[in-house]
């Protein structure tokens, strides 16, 4: 039994140091892609905690609250040498493609009273206590305070006092990213006006069902 308990803490010990060692990879990689030794390093440390999880099982019926499944090294390093460099053998940059992903939505506003009435409560919210929110003035910045008030999320214009309209998505493949300080905080048209040499990938187009819609809709259904 001893001999066993000697094995056992062996298995842990491994774990432990195979943790040390992933943790000292990760930190000297500080966040490159695709590090080499890091994914030693994954490699070892989960191979330790199968190892370790499949002892504990068949020593005493324990297990571990670790979900892993052992990983052939010399397979791991084949594939890691697959994602890392290109068809012809050269090194792959990670950050050699760039897409821009661009979205626009339509809403009709059934009420402006109602709208503004709901973009003051979100106004509201954000203001301080010791600061007093003044009244929202206009369709647009309603619309504005109630995006800023959901992080920029287009779901935050998911109101019953905003009636969605047709939109479309695109993705376009880029040469540049976008540069912000390119462009005047007044151009809503140069950011979203795409390149001589940007390749549009494709679009999705929306088409959002009215309640009248969906009703009849569900009807065609039965």
């Amino acid at each position: 039994m001893t001999d066993q308990y000697a094995e056992l803490d062996a298995a842990l010990d491994r774990v432990v140091e195979a943790a040390k060692t992933h943790l000292a990879a990760v930190k000297a990689a500080q966040g490159r892609v695709d590090d080499d030794d890091v994914w030693q390093a994954y490699v070892d440390l989960n191979n330790a905690s199968f190892a370790y999880d499949e002892q504990l099982l068949e020593s005493f019926g324990e297990v571990t609250p670790w979900d892993v499944e052992a990983i052939d090294p010399d397979e791991a390093d084949a594939r890691f040498a697959a994602t890392v460099t290109g068809a012809d053998g050269s090194a792959a940059d990670p950050y050699a493609q760039i897409i821009s992903v661009r979205q626009r939505r339509d809403y009709r506003v059934p009420s402006v009273a109602a709208l503004l009435k709901v973009a003051d409560a979100a106004r509201g919210d954000l203001v301080p206590d010791d600061e007093e929110a003044g009244p929202v003035e206009s369709v647009g910045e309603a619309v504005l305070e109630l995006l800023q008030a959901g992080d920029g999320s287009l779901s935050s214009l998911d109101v019953p006092e905003l009636e969605p309209l047709d939109g479309l998505l695109t993705v376009t493949e880029v040469k540049e990213p976008l540069d912000l300080e390119s462009f005047a905080d007044e151009d809503g048209t140069g950011p979203f006006t795409p390149g001589a040499d940007d390749l549009l990938v494709g679009r999705l187009d929306e088409h959002p069902f009215l309640p009248d819609e969906e009703e009849d809709h569900a009807g065609h259904n039965h």
